[in-house]
């Protein structure tokens, strides 16, 4: 057998089965999501999401067969273009719901210091909210502590988001089901496809497929955690934990602030949400974990 299809047989198919899973129901989702909608804009983010999976796929076979251990040269240099397109947003950016955060296109702390920082750092919290952000950010914060004060103006879509999960019940509505909160037009119609995709999943799905798409999402993050297990040195390691981080703490806020555990922070949720190059880079990056995997056995 030669190394190429060694490397294409010998991937972590549950991995790829999990992430194909999660991605193939968003577009459903999205597509239920957004069935009622009159505008041919919103009638396209199906598929629009369905061409962004179709090229992670691709971005994620190939990132597989790919020696993962090409980050050690590439680390810097895709950080340094992040901190670029951060900075572009702040200029360039276009505003979507209320928020500019959209563009078209070392050695580590010892314990008491980390400490300290975050000790710092949550003290700073109420001066912060109170002189740095800006007015909807602090309605956001207010309507999460207390979405009681205003349910008519920026606690509502919380709100609405707690109604339409618990209005789904045991079953759901059914997919494409009628007169529900994203049909009537409740929940925030520039955000149910991507911010609140998962209050229309628990309306339609029910409680029965919130907790089959949290459990898939449980499968893709134990399968992580094995690869970094055995994974063939430590910077595959270290990888493979850092993008599983960011994958949970990506499903932790997104589901958490539908039903107002956190605040509003329009965090999309990975492989569901209508979210295009987010959902590339997702795939991407499981695609590394995927790499450490195949070239477990290969020497550093």
């Amino acid at each position: 057998m030669t190394p190429f299809l060694r490397k294409l047989f010998g991937q972590n198919w549950l991995l790829l089965v999990a992430m194909l899973a999660l991605a193939i129901f968003g577009v459903v989702a999205i597509y239920s999501a957004t069935s009622t909608r009159t505008d041919s804009y919103a009638a396209d983010f199906w598929r629009k999401q369905a061409n962004w999976v179709a090229v992670g796929t691709l971005a994620f076979l190939i990132t597989s067969l790919i020696d993962y251990r090409w980050i050690r040269w590439g680390a810097l240099p895709m950080y340094l273009a992040g901190i670029v397109f951060l900075i572009l947003t702040k200029f360039i950016g276009t505003k979507v719901y209320g928020a500019r955060s959209w563009l078209h296109l070392g050695p580590g702390l010892p314990l008491r210091y980390l400490v300290c920082i975050i000790l710092i750092g949550i003290a700073f919290i109420p001066i912060a909210i109170h002189f740095g952000l800006k007015p909807y950010q602090q309605q956001r914060i207010t309507a999460f502590t207390h979405p009681d004060i205003d349910k008519q103006g920026s606690a509502w879509a919380i709100n609405q988001s707690l109604i339409a999960i618990g209005s789904g019940g045991w079953s759901g509505k059914g997919f494409k089901a009628p007169n529900t909160q994203i049909e009537l037009g409740f929940l925030p119609a520039t955000a149910v496809h991507n911010d609140y995709i998962f209050s229309a999943i628990g309306e339609q799905w029910g409680f029965i497929g919130g907790m089959f798409l949290i459990g898939a999402f449980a499968v893709l993050l134990l399968t992580c955690l094995f690869v970094a297990f055995f994974a063939g040195d430590q910077l595959g390691l270290l990888l493979v934990v850092g993008i599983s981080t960011l994958v949970f703490t990506h499903i932790f806020q997104n589901m958490g602030m539908t039903i107002a555990m956190l605040p509003i922070t329009g965090v999309p949720l990975p492989l569901i949400s209508y979210s295009g190059s987010f959902v590339l880079m997702i795939m991407f990056g499981l695609g590394l974990v995927n790499s450490v995997w195949v070239h477990r056995k290969v020497p550093a």
